[in-house]
Formats: C-alpha cells, structure tokens, sequence
C-alpha cells in the first residue's frame, strides 16, 4: 500500500482504488470537508501528476471524462480549494508523492487502463437526501424531487410563484457555476421541453449564488442530480437510457444531510 499523509488530507493506495480523505487543516475547503472521503476505483483513473513547488507541491488526479458525476456537473469550474482530486504536499514529503504516483501509474499500466472517456458513472456521486442554503435560496434533492424553496433575498418575481418542486424524470440537464469577479455564479435546472433566457436572477429554475463562502456546496447538489440522470455519453438505444450504474448500496444514501 501507499500512503501520504499531510494537513491537508490523506491519499491512499491499495491496487484497486484510491481512498481521498480531506484533512482537518482550515485551508481545506467546505466541500471537500462536506463531502468527506471519497474511494476512486482505479478504472476511473485518466492519470496522475506531481508538482514540485520551493515550499510545497501538488498531487492531481486526472479522472477519465464522464467518470465522476461532481466533475461533470461543475464542468471543471471548482476550485483548487474544492477540488477534491488535489493534495498539497509538503516538501519534506515530495519522495512519499513520488513513490505514489510510481504505484498509482505502474498499476493502471498493468490493468492496462484506458484514459478515455467512459460512458457510465464510475462514481456514485454525493449520498441523498441532501439539502443546500446559500444565495437567494435552498436546493433540495431527494433522489426523486428537486425542491428549490426561496428567501428574503429572492428577486420579488422569481418568489412570487413559490415554492418549486422539479420531478427527475422531468429534468434534462443540471448546471453550477461559481461567481467570477463581478459576475454571480447559479445552480440552474434545466427541463425537458422549456427554453428560457431568463438570468438566474429571474429564473424560477435557477439558485442565484453571490460568491459566498457555502455557494461550493450548491455543487454537490448538482452531482447528487448528475448521477442519477441519463449519462451524457451513453448510448441512446440503451433501454435505461443510459443511467449508467446501479444506484449505491445500501449505506451509501444515509438520512437526511442539510449543510
């Protein structure tokens, strides 16, 4: 087995699979903290990287596209600080990140691993029911139900119609941005058959984010969703329609989380 261990989490490898446990550190941030420890089975993996710095490097995953439902539902938009395929290494541990990105790489060339895309999730997204406040509203998912509830915050048009209850089986899509120097960020539902241009702002679908410091965790709503929808790349004759993999097992989606 190899195994780090820092501030900023644990990374350890077994042969089969990476298990990513977040630190306690205060620089390690509210989603990975929220999201705790993940297991990365080593057929999801498109490589791995060190990067030396003068004080500290930087481990990074590099997951196969369409493996993990967080990553493509955030569309490569997290940061640093939030991602949870980062490690910070000190400098008096750079051999010990060497020698796991020597086994992590010696085992996907053995299982003879492809770095292509996949076609179903390889990761079961975050556990539901889950629940998010932050910006001008709060972002249920219960495996079946988005519920989007509003606050003294919400634009007066947007409130007006209510709470807004979506059905998965009428969702298309699911999208989360950050905010960006002086642009908001949002999570937007889109669905089957409804076309809007409508800012998130105005748009009963849409959670508007301000850039605080709990917008991230709108995110794992949007891989909760993500992973329980037709999978981009599959095929469309699939009579599943492509979901991808079963849901987890049991355990997997424990009681209510409101964060």
């Amino acid at each position: 087995m190899a195994e780090i261990i820092q501030r900023d989490g644990t990374w350890s490898f077994e042969g089969e699979a990476l298990r990513l446990t977040p630190g306690r550190d205060k620089g390690v941030g509210l989603l990975r903290r929220t999201l705790g420890e993940l297991t990365v089975p080593l057929e999801a993996l498109a490589g791995v990287s060190f990067e030396q710095g003068r004080k500290s490097g930087r481990l990074r995953l590099r997951l196969r596209d369409g493996a993990d439902p967080l990553l493509q539902a955030t569309g490569g938009k997290l940061a640093d600080a939030a991602d949870p395929y980062q490690l910070t290494v000190e400098s008096d541990r750079y051999g010990v990140a060497e020698y796991l990105v020597d086994e992590v790489r010696n085992a996907l060339l053995l299982d003879q691993v492809p770095p292509g895309p996949v076609d179903a999730y390889l990761l079961p997204g975050p556990p539901v029911p889950l629940s998010v406040s932050a910006g001008d509203g709060t972002a249920s998912f219960d495996g079946e139900y988005v519920r989007l509830e509003w606050n003294w915050k919400t634009e007066e048009a947007k409130a007006a119609a209510g709470t807004r209850t979506l059905a998965l089986t009428t969702l298309a899509g699911v999208e989360w941005h950050p905010s960006a120097g002086l642009e908001d960020g949002y999570l937007r539902f889109s669905v089957h058959g409804v076309e809007t241009k409508a800012p998130p702002k105005y748009d009963p679908n849409s959670v508007l984010l301000w850039g605080f410091k709990r917008d991230p965790l709108m995110a794992l709503v949007a891989a909760a969703v993500q992973a329980r929808l037709p999978h981009p790349a599959a095929d469309a004759a699939d009579p599943r329609g492509g979901a991808g993999r079963p849901p987890p097992p049991a355990g997997q989606d424990s009681g209510p989380s409101l964060i």
